[in-house]
């Protein structure tokens, strides 16, 4: 995490050191256009753009913390281990707690299913389950045996 924060640091400050030279080379050619003031806007535009990777780089490594926590979480609600959490309440949900292992393959099989819907191919999804009262996932044994 560290080194995102670098680079985007460095990349804001190389961007506004390039800003500063682009004004300031504006005004010393009182506005008029000149070799020195293109190549300080190009710069500018370069400095710019790796400042916007930079930012898209910092915003992708926070959603992916912010999906890994939120499946930590999933994962100790579906398996009870957050039921001897001090400051939680001791009831529950009336619902048997179920493997890490097995959440995760339900999690693969409805990303897999949204994937799927995203790119148009919803009649594939219904050609593979073609009876609405089939298990949800028939590779799955617990779903099966329901």
């Amino acid at each position: 995490m560290d080194s995102i924060v670098d680079a985007l640091n460095n990349a804001y400050q190389d961007f506004v050191a390039a800003a500063a030279t682009a004004l300031e080379s504006k005004e010393s050619s009182n506005g008029q256009k000149t070799v020195a003031t293109d190549a300080a806007l190009e710069n500018f535009k370069q400095r710019w753009e790796l400042f916007r990777v930079a930012c898209d780089q910092a915003e992708e490594f926070v959603e992916s913390v912010k999906q890994r926590i939120g499946s930590e979480c999933l994962v100790d609600e579906a398996t009870g281990s957050v039921s001897g959490k001090p400051g939680q309440s001791s009831a529950t949900s009336g619902l048997q707690p179920i493997s890490a292992v097995r959440l995760e393959q339900m999690s693969k099989a409805v990303r897999w299913l949204v994937i799927e819907l995203q790119h148009g191919s919803g009649a594939s999804i219904a050609s593979t389950h073609p009876n609405p009262s089939a298990p949800f996932d028939a590779r799955f044994t617990e779903d099966a045996t329901q």
